[in-house]
């Protein structure tokens, strides 16, 4: 298989062949859709159906690579983004990405039913996987500095099929996080009027009670919102500024307030439910915690990724994660934990101590909160998709960036638009707990990928040491999924004796009998591979923390991406790698092909020193 190059090729007419047309005018087309040669006749795609097992084996065995991403993939925008952040931006959008309805909402719901006061546990459990996936993302966002994110990411280390399926939960993960987070937006806005939230929503007495509350307010916030992504980059940032410093100040004055007002007797039982009450707390609380993979989709638009993305990332993670913790300790003083209110704890806490004035500068400030991760939000996934679009797996329309705004004006509104249907109908427990599947399998694969990018390198890894690696990742793997489904369905901790320590040999392994064959050129993650080895056993276990009914809903919405996958988003990649390669062989490019049991030499990007690699058939 060939490693997949890519830069945009004009014909006479002044069309793409990647499908992506200049045009004058705004009228859309088949071409800016389907370009793709499966597509151009019925009996083309016909032949394409036929020929999906052999398509599907070399997209699973090809591998992007680094410079690829970094320069070709750009090119298919038509148009570059306008590189405008700093570290203090990357930072600020970090903790406007965060904190936002996860410890507003979630934080009552699971104290009251789940965890109790040891709920600060929860976001402590949280907050250490969270911030270990912060690492991992950092190093691939420095390396590969570009808007696809985790899926740029996992096309380079795992290969476009595992990509794609990523991609998948990427943007169902960004459209139902916003989507909750304008459900609860109307939640506090109906606090700061001396309402209830369904007293704004629209009874559907058709539907089920789960969908049958429907929210206009949280559809018009997306509206307004999506107006302010499409305008400037820039313009979000100073406005997430405005909005995070208002919340950081509330905040604020929500923990001083609150200990003014705490009863150490509501800690009095600290865990209820014990050690599984608190560990599914945190696989729900997880959700308080996304947002901060959204900071890594603006690589492209930082001015020094180099410096700019760890100082942003890590630094935000890290003061989110004490602003989160301090929040629930305080919530948990001022009322014994089973009188938590679950839809605006902090107001009606306040309320509670006969400070029922403060329950306005939290539904305020709330409001401030949520505004920042819609706004950030609405950012973040609008560059996945660009990027997912830049390698034809979505319609190459979505990948098009406006030459005004230097922003990508299709994705923006599409990827709004499905998250606005969202909100309409769903309640906030059913969207989070799906979100948190996504986001631990996003994070998962992340970890495994970074693993395998400091291991692993075409031409540089002997067979042996290759061995090796897949030996010990399945050793991790297995030992985490087994850890996982153990605590699912188990009380006994005897369990635990077995798996943990096969996966500390398999960690152990890797990291005596294997050097490493790649190393980070500016910023990389520390303690490698133990960190990101971490990353995977933890949040695998808070995998077996989350219910049946959300896998189910989890393994519905991969079913119908695969449909998807099969029926399109398969031969529109197919074709455009293949029209590039078949490009640079007429211009006389060598291209490396992987031979059975053969290995091919690393490729070197001369701009950027990134090393990618092709993984040969076994």
């Amino acid at each position: 298989m060939g490693v997949e190059e890519g830069s945009v090729i004009l014909d006479e007419e002044g069309s793409s062949s990647s499908g992506v047309r200049r045009r004058g005018s705004c009228s859309c087309s088949k071409d800016d859709f389907l370009p793709e040669e499966s597509f151009k006749s019925w009996g083309n795609y016909v032949k394409a159906i036929k020929e999906t097992p052999y398509r599907l084996t070399d997209r699973i065995m090809t591998r992007s690579v680094d410079s690829t991403e970094i320069v070709d993939m750009k090119a298919r925008s038509q148009h570059e983004m306008k590189k405008t952040l700093n570290w203090w931006d990357l930072m600020w959008f970090g903790m406007g990405a965060v904190i936002g309805a996860g410890i507003f909402v979630l934080t009552g719901l699971e104290a009251n039913e789940v965890a109790g006061p040891a709920v600060l546990l929860s976001y402590v459990v949280s907050g250490v996987s969270a911030l270990l996936s912060v690492f991992c993302y950092t190093e691939f966002a420095v390396e590969i500095p570009v808007a696809g994110g985790s899926f740029a990411y996992l096309r380079v280390e795992l290969g476009d099929f595992v990509a794609f399926i990523a991609a998948g939960n990427i943007l169902l993960e960004y459209i139902i996080g916003n989507a909750a987070v304008a459900r609860s937006w109307t939640s506090y806005f109906a606090t700061l009027c001396n309402y209830q939230a369904n007293d704004f929503r629209i009874k559907a007495h058709g539907l089920t009670e789960e969908y049958s509350h429907l929210d206009p307010i949280a559809v018009g916030v997306l509206a307004i919102i999506c107006v302010i992504a499409v305008l400037s980059t820039k313009a979000s940032s100073r406005l997430n500024y405005v909005a995070s410093i208002v919340h950081i100040i509330v905040i604020i004055f929500i923990i001083i307030a609150g200990l003014a007002n705490a009863n150490t007797s509501n800690y009095t039982p600290f865990a209820p439910h014990g050690p599984r009450g608190i560990f599914q707390a945190s696989a729900v609380l997880f959700f308080a915690y996304v947002g901060f993979d959204a900071v890594s989709t603006m690589a492209e638009e930082t001015k020094n990724p180099g410096r700019d993305i760890p100082i942003g990332l890590v630094g935000s993670m890290v003061v989110t994660t004490i602003l989160y913790c301090l929040l629930a300790l305080t919530l948990c003083l001022m009322q014994p934990y089973y009188q938590i209110d679950k839809e605006a704890p902090f107001s009606v806490a306040f309320e509670a101590v006969g400070m029922g004035w403060a329950k306005y500068v939290v539904a305020a400030g709330a409001l401030k909160g949520m505004t920042s991760v819609l706004l950030v939000g609405a950012v973040g996934q609008a560059r996945y998709l660009t990027h997912i679009a830049r390698t034809h797996m979505m319609p190459p329309w979505l990948a098009q960036v406006n030459e005004k705004t230097g922003t990508p004006v299709n994705a923006t509104i599409v990827m709004l638009v499905a998250t606005a249907v969202f909100a309409l109908f769903s309640d906030l427990d059913i969207l989070s707990k799906l979100l948190s599947i996504s986001t631990l399998f996003i994070f998962s694969l992340v970890a495994l990928a970074l693993i395998i990018r400091r291991y692993y390198v075409s031409g540089v890894t002997s067979n042996v040491n290759r061995s090796k690696l897949m030996f010990c990742l399945v050793i991790i793997l297995g030992s985490s999924i087994a850890t996982s489904v153990y605590w699912a369905n188990s009380d006994s901790k005897i369990g635990y004796m077995i798996t943990l320590p096969i996966w500390f040999l398999g960690t152990f392994g890797l990291w005596a009998s294997l050097p490493q064959a790649r190393r980070p050129k500016i910023w990389g993650v520390p303690l490698v591979p133990w960190l990101p080895s971490a990353s995977i056993g933890i949040n695998m276990f808070l995998l077996g923390s989350i219910d049946r009914a959300s896998f189910k809903r989890f393994g519905l919405w991969t079913g119908a991406i695969l449909v998807y996958y099969f029926l399109f988003g398969l031969h529109a990649s197919y074709d455009t790698a293949k029209e590039f390669e078949k490009k640079q062989s007429e211009d006389g490019t060598k291209l490396r092909k992987v031979e059975e049991g053969d290995v091919s030499s690393a490729v070197k990007d001369e701009s950027s020193g990134a090393i990618g690699s092709t993984v040969p058939k076994s």
